[in-house]
């Protein structure tokens, strides 16, 4: 930290005018009140001749407690000044804002013993001679009786009572004053504004309100926030919430505020919902996206049999990646596909292993509590102690309170075997692809063996309602028949029977059944054709394949697909190669295919 940014934060916030007293000296300066002359900081920059370096120190007014209170390595007793109200501050490795906070706890307590507070717009570019008065900002009665509101403390609870106090203050206000600075801040309150960024503040507040969304830095959007969280501005939880939507939609989604401000935003109005004790539907309507998505995917795998293949699908897809998306089973016959990757995860979720989990829980594990801090980054004031409560957002994620404390249930990415769901799905998309003769087969991974069951199961299911769907369905119409039957009653006693025909005639001879033809010779490959073999032959024996290819009217990558399809069970990998016009045998597999086509070429 630099002794500059102090001076900056004592002139900006608390006009403290930086004084070069000593000629002799220029190395050393004081913050000192323009109106009282009080010293609240002595400002020392020292030049360490064997170190080659500047030392930034400071010696501040805040009082001996604070090294008890604070604890900052950088704090230590006074370099220069004497006194149990200075403490000395080594800036190379300070933190600014516990800097800034010590220098907030000096002016304050330095104020509070009878010194005028002054709020300037901005400084005088020299002082004026000793008989004229000082000269005094423009600041508005309002403004002066909220500073007076302020209570000087330390602690992030005294930091939000504060805030509370000023805002329920200053609910109605508004002013006229546009602002356009920087400012950043952590935690921002109204502390933490000079007189102009407040009345800057405010005059942006009273558009926001009227639904003129201007720019604005990060820090005043969160002042905003904070105040509907803590109930300012809003009639009631329903009220904030909705404010606080409004703001998302007309602030932050057409890109007039810093779009980092969402993430928070998102996370609060959950956390408030959930505080609140709103409907469900509320807060899963403002949650973070991201949150909800796997929630939803969750709750569809853990109960798959009421979802939809659509619903399964996705919930799959958004654990394993993009990847099962494209594969070819989809590509191919996207209902289909989807249809049997949602079977095979159904037929799975129905197992349970020896020690009594079910495939849902060896994936995902289950439900677990973790403390859950609601609001923990924002200026919120908890009610103490709070109310004990048991809120469900939906099936995998509870919040409870219990003696002050709250705990969130969910799964936890820290408990899932992706590995176990991942051979599952490879070993289906393998099967899947091979059913559906798609083309790009997979090879089979070791330790996936086990898949393989639940992937049979799907295709089975798959191929009698694919045989079902293709029976031809018959309808009865069993008055119809009955006519039937009595025009056949008709015919018949209108014929002459065998007796009654004359003699040496009767019914011509019914002519024999022809035989059967006989049965192919069983393959030693399955699916093979017999122009298939014929090509793979002449390859083994180094013949050219480009007329017969020709004469047969074949090609050449369908010749490939369909050679590569009838080897697979027997090695696993593609034993043709096709370049689009010429054929070649994969050398690795010679003495394969050779033996396959009974050891003759």
């Amino acid at each position: 930290m630099e002794l500059s940014s102090l001076a900056g934060y004592a002139r900006d916030k608390h006009h403290l005018r930086e004084e070069r007293k000593w000629p002799a000296f220029p190395s050393f300066s004081a913050l000192t009140d323009p109106e009282t002359g009080e010293w609240f900081a002595l400002l020392m920059r020292e030049w360490d001749g064997e170190a080659g370096l500047e030392l930034q120190r400071c010696d501040l007014k805040c009082g001996r407690e604070a090294l008890r209170d604070c604890r900052a390595p950088c704090l230590t007793r006074p370099f220069r000044m004497k006194g149990e109200n200075w403490v000395g501050i080594e800036l190379e490795n300070a933190d600014p804002e516990t800097v800034f906070r010590l220098l907030d706890r000096a002016v304050s307590a330095g104020r509070q013993r009878g010194f005028t507070v002054v709020l300037a717009s901005r400084l005088p570019q020299q002082e004026p001679p000793p008989s004229a008065p000082a000269p005094q900002p423009d600041i508005p009665d309002k403004l002066r009786q909220m500073a007076r509101l302020y209570q000087f403390g330390d602690t992030f609870q005294n930091k939000c009572e504060n805030f509370c106090r000023q805002g329920k203050f200053m609910e109605d206000y508004e002013d006229d004053a546009p602002w356009d600075g920087a400012l950043q801040r952590y935690f921002p309150t109204y502390h933490d504004l000079n007189l102009r960024q407040l009345r800057g503040y405010f005059t942006w507040r009273a558009g926001v309100r009227r639904g003129e969304f201007a720019p604005a830095p990060a820090s005043m959007a969160y002042i905003y926030l904070y105040e509907l969280l803590n109930g300012i501005g809003a009639s009631g939880p329903d009220d904030a919430l909705r404010k606080m939507r409004d703001f998302e939609a007309g602030f932050l989604d057409p890109g007039i505020g810093d779009p980092d401000i969402r993430k928070n935003l998102r996370r609060w109005m959950l956390e408030y919902a959930v505080l609140q004790n709103l409907p469900p539907e509320q807060a899963l309507a403002c949650a973070d996206p991201i949150v909800v998505r796997k929630d939803n995917a969750l709750t569809a795998l853990r109960n798959p049999w009421e979802a939809p293949d659509e619903a399964v699908f996705s919930a799959l897809c958004y654990f394993e990646g993009e990847r099962l998306g494209q594969s070819p089973v989809i590509q191919k016959d996207e209902k289909r596909g989807k249809h049997l990757f949602a079977s095979v995860w159904r037929f799975a979720a129905e197992t349970v292993s020896p020690d009594g989990r079910d495939f849902f829980t060896a994936c995902f594990g289950e439900r677990k509590a973790f403390q859950w801090y609601p609001l923990g980054n924002a200026v919120y004031l908890r009610p103490e102690p709070p109310a004990d409560a048991d809120y469900t957002l939906d099936p995998c994620r509870v919040y409870r309170c219990h003696g002050g404390v709250w705990w969130e249930e969910r799964y936890d990415g820290l408990f899932f075997d992706r590995a176990r769901l991942h051979g599952l799905l490879h070993e289906a998309d393998r099967a899947f692809r091979r059913y559906l003769k798609t083309g790009r087969y997979l090879r089979a991974a070791a330790g996936e063996e086990w898949a393989s069951a639940y992937a049979e199961r799907a295709i089975a299911e798959d191929r009698e309602a694919a045989l079902e769907a293709a029976r031809p369905k018959i309808s009865i119409d069993f008055g119809r028949l009955g006519r039937i039957r009595a025009d056949a009653a008709v015919t018949r006693d209108s014929l002459l029977i065998e007796t009654e025909l004359p003699d040496g005639e009767g019914p011509a001879p019914v002519p024999p059944a022809p035989e059967p033809p006989a049965p192919p010779e069983p393959s030693a490959v399955p699916g093979l054709r017999a122009e298939d073999a014929a090509i793979l032959r002449m390859l083994l024996r180094g013949e050219p394949v480009g007329d017969y290819i020709r004469e047969n009217r074949l090609m050449p990558s369908i010749v490939a697909d369909r050679v590569n399809e009838a080897f697979y069970e027997e090695t696993g990998d593609n034993v043709l190669q096709s370049d689009g016009s010429a054929l070649t045998l994969v050398e690795d597999y010679r003495e394969d295919v050779l033996q396959l086509l009974g050891g003759k070429a």
